[in-house]
Order: structure tokens, then C-alpha cells, then sequence
């Protein structure tokens, strides 16, 4: 058999990441941009208290959807301007 570490995750051997809790004061416009799609979709409570790792992935999903659905709409709206 293989020696093999056993694998701790947030025990007391293990230091958990501190909770990434977006500081309001200092946020770039990605960031900004992110939060409101926190309140459209309604976990922007949960981001602030418990920060962005405490969402399931299909609320993270949700937010990453929808703000790449932004960018191809801005994008293209461009594109029209410019083509006209």
C-alpha cells in the first residue's frame, strides 16, 4: 500500500481561506458590476456576510451567465453603432 497524507479540509490542522467579503469602498467596475447582478438575482446578502465562496455553484454560474450575456450584448449594440 501507498503512503498517502490524509486529506483535511478546514480541520484544525488546515487553515480555511478567510471568507472573501467585498470591501464596498474599494471596488473596481467588474466588481461593481458583479454585486449588482448579486441583488438582481437576490444572494447579495449572502455575499456580504458570508462572502462570494459561500454561493453554490449554480448561483456563481448564474452571475458568470449573465454577465457574459451583458458583454455580448454591449458588444454587439457596438458593433451596430459603428457599422452604421
Amino acid at each position: 500500500p501507498v503512503n498517502r497524507p490524509e486529506r483535511c479540509f478546514g480541520g484544525k490542522d488546515t487553515p480555511m481561506k478567510k471568507k472573501q467579503i467585498p470591501d464596498l469602498e474599494n471596488l473596481t467596475p467588474e466588481e461593481a458590476w458583479k454585486l449588482e447582478i448579486a441583488k438582481e438575482i437576490g444572494v447579495f446578502d449572502k455575499v456580504m456576510t458570508s462572502g462570494w465562496r459561500s454561493l453554490s455553484a449554480k448561483e456563481s454560474g448564474r452571475i458568470g451567465g449573465i454577465m457574459t450575456k451583458q458583454k455580448r450584448e454591449k458588444n454587439h449594440n457596438l458593433k451596430n453603432a459603428v457599422d452604421k
